[in-house]
């Protein structure tokens, strides 16, 4: 028996009931034209290549009830201390800046809350490895 009806015997869909993501088979991808990518392959380097963060629907809510804003500056201080924070392993930072503090997953770039200066006051904060003060 040939290996490619081998491999094609044991190469069948199961269905489990969960949603796999798309993967391409190395036959598939000898057959693919130089140069070009599949979807998934596309949409990897896409989502690589986002930079800048990310706020939660919970963290916008919170900054518009405060009536923070964040200028082009501020976004730039708060990108640099997320950076900071990364370089030193941090995964959960509090990040202290011209009397807000948001907090923010560093590994998703996302920042999860944020508040203003009075309502860090009397404030314990929890569920943090690390603080950037800037």
């Amino acid at each position: 028996m040939r290996t490619d009806n081998l491999l094609s015997q044991y190469n069948r869909t199961i269905s489990t009931g969960r949603v796999v993501p798309n993967s391409i088979t190395a036959k598939e991808k000898e057959n693919q034209p130089v140069g070009t990518d599949t979807f998934s392959q596309i949409l990897q380097k896409n989502l690589q290549k986002t930079e800048g963060l990310t706020f939660t629907k919970h963290a916008q809510q919170r900054m518009n009830q405060r009536e923070m804003v964040l200028t082009d500056e501020h976004m730039e201080k708060l990108d640099e201390a997320v950076k900071k924070a990364g370089e030193k392993g941090v995964r959960e930072s509090l990040i202290l800046m011209d009397k807000m503090a948001f907090i923010v997953s560093v590994p998703n770039q996302t920042v999860v809350t944020a508040m203003n200066r009075q309502d860090m006051e009397g404030n314990v904060f929890t569920n943090i490895d690390g603080a950037v003060v800037v």
